[in-house]
């Protein structure tokens, strides 16, 4: 493997920060709203697509990561259309660039420092760094992993969970850390549901998956979220067995349903 804990942009964190607080919750409101903890994509059933014909990469060039991504990305959007419809919810493609250094336009601020991947809600757009050492080894399945990561995020955005959420107020660091990580791991949840759904069709060693699960995910880190956020820590995304658990369970269950990180013990959100 590449690294054990790919350093990712939280794109939960990426849309608060920079979108200001018109949602706030107030004092009066249940723990989390409904929109969060009593979804209809919970309902939804298996994920049910089952063929991602996952293209090889055998140099590492750029062109070859670019058309890497694009294809998953192709069936992340054929796994994910039915199940947000039969939701209830309007569909909408991300889109999706690839840079190849810091600092581009991404929607939601310039694309920071120790970023793997980022998903921006202002714009539903995903930006994914093709960094030297991800072309170094291209048939890393962090390579998709973190991509299906950031796609939770854009089931979220879809969803309507982005606006139901707490932002951070200065004074609200407990509440806005607990969502924070609520929101992380269910996106790392959504990823093992994909994973798991196509992984027959992958041509690929359990081993591989299992590595994933052992080292925390896909890691996850906000040390470049653009705030200073660094004495939080692993506080905003869960430790890594936990980061692991929602990986595995999305894996194992094939289904959102299993995703549900707002109806659970504190424990599996640390």
């Amino acid at each position: 493997m590449r690294i054990p804990r790919l350093a990712l942009m939280a794109g939960a964190l990426a849309s608060v920060l920079f979108a200001g607080t018109a949602h706030a919750a107030t004092l009066s409101a249940p723990a989390y709203k409904p929109a969060l903890a009593k979804s209809p994509i919970y309902k939804t059933g298996k994920l049910g697509f089952d063929t991602c014909e996952e293209p090889k990469v055998q140099g590492g060039s750029l062109d070859e990561v670019k058309i890497y991504l694009d294809v998953v990305l192709d069936c992340l959007n054929a796994a994910w259309e039915p199940r947000v419809k039969q939701a209830g919810f309007t569909f909408k493609k991300p889109s999706m660039q690839v840079v190849t250094k810091l600092g581009g336009k991404t929607g939601c601020g310039p694309y920071p420092a120790g970023a793997q991947a980022l998903y921006c809600s202002l714009n539903n757009k995903i930006t994914y760094l093709a960094s030297s050492n991800l072309v170094a080894e291209p048939n890393d399945i962090m390579l998709m992993a973190v991509l299906a990561h950031e796609y939770g995020h854009h089931i979220q955005s879809l969803t309507g969970m982005f606006k139901a959420r707490t932002p951070y107020n200065g004074k609200n660091e407990a509440r806005f850390l607990d969502e924070s990580r609520r929101l992380e791991l269910q996106a790392e949840c959504l990823s093992g549901v994909f994973l798991g759904s196509v992984w027959h069709s992958l041509d690929r060693q359990e081993t591989e998956f299992t590595y994933l699960v052992k080292n925390g995910g896909t890691g996850l880190d906000l040390s470049a979220i653009g705030v200073k956020l660094e004495s939080w820590g692993d506080k905003t995304h869960g430790n890594a067995k936990n980061v692991g658990h929602w990986l595995k369970r999305g894996y194992d269950t094939e289904s959102a349903g299993s995703c549900n990180t707002w109806n659970t013990a504190k424990s599996k959100v640390s």
